[in-house]
């Protein structure tokens, strides 16, 4: 792509979902755009989400499927530009796709076919991307240029779009730049860390879990967010597998935005199911079964045995008592373990926290007291579920800063 013969208006960094959104939506409306990524190619994330077929966005987005300090934040962006107006330009562009689960779009072909899509999009605004150019240092003058140092020379513009994500999946090349420059220019950052990734669990659990590594199972799960009038809480159900280390699945990996050191997880074995009267019918049904055979018939073979195990005595269900009975279907409807960890950023498909919105204009997502400077996408305290929401983030924010820094020129 070549860039326009005058200086640059905006300067973007990061070639991923949210920089190249941000270049495409700024260079259309006029803006003479520089995008800059120390990776040797655009999108590299984009490329292996999905399982290679990226879950570009989800139908059902809302502020609510988001995490944030402020959890109001996200809306703005959000209803500017939304999940219909993304599909809308997957459809111009001609790109297969198909709905795999309730709202979750993902590409027919390849997560390459997104990529390619949005590199159009740049071209049609005539931005100039240049990848493998490694950021030395970010600064502002007296004027209000930005001066973006480069292993391939010196940039400036009066705006600066910081889209360089968060510091999950670091094989890619993420690193902490975004929050590094953020804080430079005075702003707050909420404290990163890794989100939607599998738990892990001491010695002591892996010891009895380790047996049961590659079940699955579906659950359900509560998770609690926030505190007082901003409390709110959401339940996954979804699958869960047990790992050599712990547990992962959907629904582990959605309870693992919210869950916190320290903090016990409450598992639901039989989502839907009251499971202490489930219980009851069994025995009445059938008196002579043993424990093992009566939870086998709810439970996986493997997950009954151990559950029987621990909690059921030896001996048919005639014998055994009802209360021994309910607090067994207490113990399925809310089996309570403590995580020890996480896999960590390696694992991580998103980072959670990030650049403090408070810092930042819901509107347009440019800093308050500095102006010109932008950070949107994953670099910013807004983390989605799982499911195309944070895909959905990028495109909103980084619609929102394009269209501003157009707006705010030269």
């Amino acid at each position: 792509m070549t860039a326009r013969t005058a200086g640059f208006t905006t300067i973007v960094l990061g070639a991923g979902a949210a920089g190249l959104m941000a270049a495409a939506t700024a260079g259309q409306a006029g803006a003479r755009v520089l995008v800059l990524d120390h990776a040797p190619h655009a999108g590299r994330k984009i490329l292996i989400s999905g399982g290679g077929r990226c879950n570009f966005t989800n139908m059902d987005t809302g502020a609510g499927q988001f995490l944030s300090a402020n959890p109001h934040f996200a809306k703005s962006a959000l209803a500017r530009y939304t999940p219909a107006d993304f599909l809308a330009l997957v459809q111009r562009h001609r790109i297969p796709w198909h709905e795999k689960a309730a709202g979750q779009l993902f590409c027919d072909r390849s997560a390459r076919d997104i990529v390619d899509m949005l590199r159009r999009e740049c071209a049609a605004g005539q931005v100039d991307v240049r990848v493998s150019h490694r950021i030395i240092d970010v600064t502002r003058d007296g004027a209000g240029q930005y001066r973006v140092e480069t292993d391939h020379g010196i940039f400036h513009a009066p705006n600066l779009i910081v889209a360089t994500g968060g510091l999950s999946i670091p094989k890619l090349g993420a690193t902490g730049l975004a929050h590094d420059i953020a804080r430079r220019f005075g702003l707050r950052i909420v404290a990163p860390a890794p989100a939607l990734v599998p738990l892990t669990f001491g010695a002591q659990d892996r010891e009895w879990m380790e047996p049961l590594a590659g079940l699955s199972v579906t659950v359900g799960i509560t998770c609690h967010e926030g505190e007082g009038r901003l409390a709110r809480q959401a339940t996954f159900r979804d699958g869960m597998v047990f790992t050599h280390r712990g547990l992962s699945g959907p629904a582990i990996l959605q309870a693992s935005s919210y869950w916190q050191p320290g903090q016990a997880l409450d598992i639901d074995l039989l989502p839907g199911i009251d499971a202490g009267r489930r219980l009851q019918e069994i025995k009445r049904d059938r008196p002579r079964a043993g424990g093992v055979a009566m939870l086998s018939m709810l439970l996986p073979q493997r997950l009954a045995q151990l559950m029987a195990q621990a909690h059921l005595p030896d001996g048919q269900l005639a014998g055994m008592p009802d209360a021994v009975l309910a607090n067994v279907g207490r113990i399925l409807s809310g089996w309570r373990l403590n995580p020890h960890g996480t896999e960590g950023y390696v694992k991580a498909e998103v980072t959670r926290g990030g650049v403090d919105t408070d810092c930042l204009s819901s509107r347009d997502m440019q800093a308050r007291d500095v102006p010109g400077l932008f950070m949107v996408g994953e670099a910013v305290d807004v983390t989605g579920w799982l499911g195309g929401y944070n895909f959905q983030w990028a495109w909103a924010s980084g619609h929102a800063a394009g269209q501003a820094a157009a707006e705010r020129g030269g």
